[in-house]
Order: structure tokens, then sequence, then C-alpha cells
């Protein structure tokens, strides 16, 4: 059954890229042993820079299944995620992820997303995009406010 769910992805990714409505980037997130969601990169359509395939199946099934965790379900992805989706990927908790074409593969079409990885070993300020401190002490009221909520809900 795997085969056929990450045939469909791969399937969904190239009629992406003929449709000319983004990248050749699908996912579908699976539950039960059926598809619960789709998404197609369509970063450059919707000029939206997180508009990748993994990230929006992942809004939708959570739309679909009325719940912010993927528990229960699968990725199927045409493409290793980059570090965008795998964060969104293990913020949403799914319980396996698939993938055909690794990270280099994309890298060699031109999605190299190496050079974040990079980054991130980087101090703040000597990122190739500065980040800069500032007003953390109020910038901690929020988390004060929030562990004293007794009806919060953790994720």
């Amino acid at each position: 059954m795997t085969n056929f769910f990450m045939e469909q992805a791969i399937r969904k990714a190239v009629e992406n890229v003929r449709s000319g409505k983004g990248g050749p980037f699908a996912a579908l997130v699976v539950k039960d042993g059926r598809v619960i969601a789709t998404g197609m990169n369509s970063v450059t359509s919707t000029n939206d820079p997180t508009a990748h395939a993994e990230v929006t199946a992942i809004r939708e099934a959570c739309r679909a299944l009325n719940t912010f965790q993927l528990t229960g379900c699968e990725i199927y992805t045409s493409c290793e995620p980059c570090p965008m989706c795998l964060g969104a990927i293990y913020w949403a908790r799914p319980d396996r992820v698939y993938f055909a074409a690794t990270a280099s593969d994309a890298a060699e079409a031109g999605f190299d997303d190496s050079f974040i990885y990079d980054e991130l070993k980087c101090k703040h300020a000597e990122r190739r995009i500065p980040f800069e401190p500032m007003m953390r002490e109020a910038g901690l009221e929020p988390f004060r406010v929030w562990t004293q909520k007794d009806d919060r809900i953790r994720y």
C-alpha cells in the first residue's frame, strides 16, 4: 500500500510542475489507509514562501481532522523535507514519514537548503540575515502568563 501512496505523491508533483502552479513537490497525509489531505508546492503561484507541499498537506489534514496533531497518520512526500517542513512535521507528530527523492537530488535540481542547517550553527549576528535579540525580559511575560494558565492545551 505504501507504494500506492508514494506513486500518488510523485504523480501530483509532476502534475504541479506541468500545471505551472509551483515547484516539483507534493505530499499526502494518510490515516487508516485513506488520503486525508494532499499538498503541492505553491510558493511562486501564491507568493507564499511557506507554501511547501508538506506544510500545505499538514494544514489541510489538521483542518480535516479538527486537530493540531497528526498522531496515527503517515506523510508521503515526493522529496525529503526541507528544514522548514521538517520542523512542521515534528510539531504535527505523524507516526511516520516516507520520502522518494533525497535532499541531494533536490539540490542538484536547484533546491539546495543545506545552507539553512549551516546558518543554525552560526551566532545570531553572524548569520546571512542577522538576528538581533532585544527586550528579552519583556518577551518572557507571555511565557509567564502561559505557565500560570490552568486550562492551557499542551503541545
